[in-house]
Order: C-alpha cells, then structure tokens, then sequence
C-alpha cells in the first residue's frame, strides 16, 4: 500500500522546482521532499498537470517500500519566479524546456542540469547567462515502473560543479538532509567525459548486438578498440585524467551490470528517442574538430544511426 504525504514542512524558504518528472527528477523531488524541504513539479502542459493531478502525487519505491508525495505542481506557462531548479529532463529536451522558464528564473537563480553527454549543459548555460547553472554526473540507478512512478534500483553517487570552478553553493547542505550522496568538484567537466566515454564504448553496441550489458564481453576487442579511440578524444580535448585506465573501467562496468540493458537499448526497445547526438555523437565531433582519427567511432555511428532510421527513430 501506498502512503500519501500531503503536507511537507519546510526548513528552508527556497523552493526546489523540478523540470522533468522522469526517474531522475521523480528520485531527486521525492528524496528532497521526505527531507522537508518545499518541491515544486513543472510540467510542460495542462495535461500532463491533469494527468498529475490524477495520480495523486509521485511514488517513490525503495526497499520494498512504497511512499507517494502530494507535490504541489504547475506547468511551464505560470508566472511563478524560480530561485532553483532542478532540470532533469533528456539532453535534447533541456534547451528548449530551461528557453520556456527563462523568464521566471530570477537574477542568480540556481540551475542544477542533470543530463547525460555532453553540449546541452553548454546550451543550457547559454540561454540563461543571468542564472548560475551546476553540472551534475550520477551514477543512481533508477527507473520508471508507471507514470509519476519511480523505483529506486541502484545506490550510487552524484558528482556537481561548473564549467567556472566556482566554490560549493551553501544548498548542498539540502542533498545531506535529503540523502542524496554527493560531492562538489572543481573537475566537473572530466566526470562527464568520462561518464560520455563510458556510454559511448557500452550502449551502441547493446544496441547493434541487441544484448544485455554482460554480453559485450563476447565482443572485448570491438570493446578495447573504441576505448582506444575515446582515449586518445579525451586526452586532445585536455581530459587525461578522465581517460586514465578507460578500458579497465569500462570492463569493470560491463561485468557489474552484466544483467542489465543498457539506457540506450531499452530506449529504442521502447521506440523512444536516443541521446545519441550527446553521447556518440558529441565524441565524433570532438574527434574532427581536433585532428584525431577515430574510425572505429564514426564506424559506429553511422551503423548505429541506420539502425534507428531502419526502426522510424530520430538519428540526432
């Protein structure tokens, strides 16, 4: 049986808004809320609200349990001002979601962009210069089991900083309250390429091969060879740090979830849109623009986007 929470108290008068109500957002909105802190839903219609409205709040299960949130909500159009917000929808929906809010987001708002790859943190941060926005990398595992439904699988970590090397924001005392392991670092950007290049050498192929994550190691030398190439990406873009010891790392990530699907297969097994342009497509690209040769990568890319053209997906 479900427990519904209606009222939250508020230890803080600063609002955590959440953009994008996916396994992500569901996690993060649900955690701050047991916490006691005041967590505000936007959704992007009047019938996704109605939709919310209907179910009664956000379930979030964990260890058996089932708890389900009453969040208060309101849709992208309201005039409402964000002083913080956090946006966990998919990388190609971050632009123009945070492009809808930009107007409420009052002068120094802060901005907590949860997507994985990398280019729309940069897009993001573009369109709204009067906002400070936090890059975050996780490692949590969690999935959707229903709409407005999540299911917390998998402890893992959270990774925040940004791209100015700025120092810790005091609210991440609100993530200790919440639970919510994590550390504020100053190399941000090498824990999203390395979290990218992980992708990139793991969920294309589960795609092509149509496997579980385990499978790959039938497949290690196609594996090594683009860990090959994603290293030599990762140290001409000024990341070496970040491509220390890539091979082993992502062999190591293969046998531990060597039962699961990887984010990529499920999302084309479900005929929904890949990450793929943030993903192995930003490497691809970072590879021309500095001069390094990367065949086995743009090999895969090309085999990967006739894939999801073959299925009706978008190939960006």
């Amino acid at each position: 049986m479900s427990t519904l929470i209606a009222d939250i108290g508020e230890p803080t008068s600063v609002t955590w808004h959440i953009l994008g109500a996916g396994s992500l957002g569901t996690l993060w909105a649900t955690r701050l809320a047991r916490a006691g802190f005041s967590v505000r839903l936007i959704l992007r219609d009047r019938a996704r609200l109605d939709a919310y409205l209907t179910r009664g709040g956000l379930t979030l299960s964990e260890q058996g349990q089932r708890h389900t949130f009453a969040l208060p909500a309101g849709i992208i159009d309201d005039a409402e001002p964000i002083e913080r917000v956090i946006v966990a929808c998919k990388a190609y929906d971050a632009e123009p979601a945070v492009a809808g809010i930009a107007s409420r987001l009052i002068p120094g708002a802060d901005v907590l962009l949860l997507q994985n790859g990398l280019g729309s943190q940069e897009a993001v941060a573009a369109r709204i210069p009067h906002a400070r926005c936090t890059f975050v990398s996780s490692t949590e595992g969690a999935f959707r089991d229903d709409d407005f439904s999540v299911v917390f699988a998998g402890q893992g970590f959270n990774w925040l900083g940004d791209d100015q090397q700025g120092p810790a924001p005091e609210w991440l005392a609100a993530l200790v309250q919440a639970g919510i392991a994590h550390e504020w670092t100053p190399k941000i950007l090498d824990r999203l390429w390395r979290k990218l290049a992980l992708n990139c050498a793991i969920n294309p192929l589960t795609v092509l091969h149509g496997c579980r994550n385990g499978q790959l190691q039938q497949h290690a030398g196609e594996v090594s060879a683009l860990c090959n190439e994603l290293t030599a990406v990762l140290r001409a873009c000024g990341h070496p740090e970040a491509a220390e010891g890539l091979d082993e790392a992502v062999t190591e990530v293969i046998q531990a979830t060597a039962a699961n699907y990887s984010s990529m297969y499920q999302d084309v097994k479900q005929g929904r849109r890949t990450e793929i342009g943030y993903l192995l497509g930003y490497a691809c690209n970072a590879a021309r623009q500095q001069g390094v040769k990367a065949p086995g990568l743009n090999a895969l890319q090309e085999r990967l986007i006739q894939r999801l053209l073959a299925k009706g997906l978008p190939a960006d």
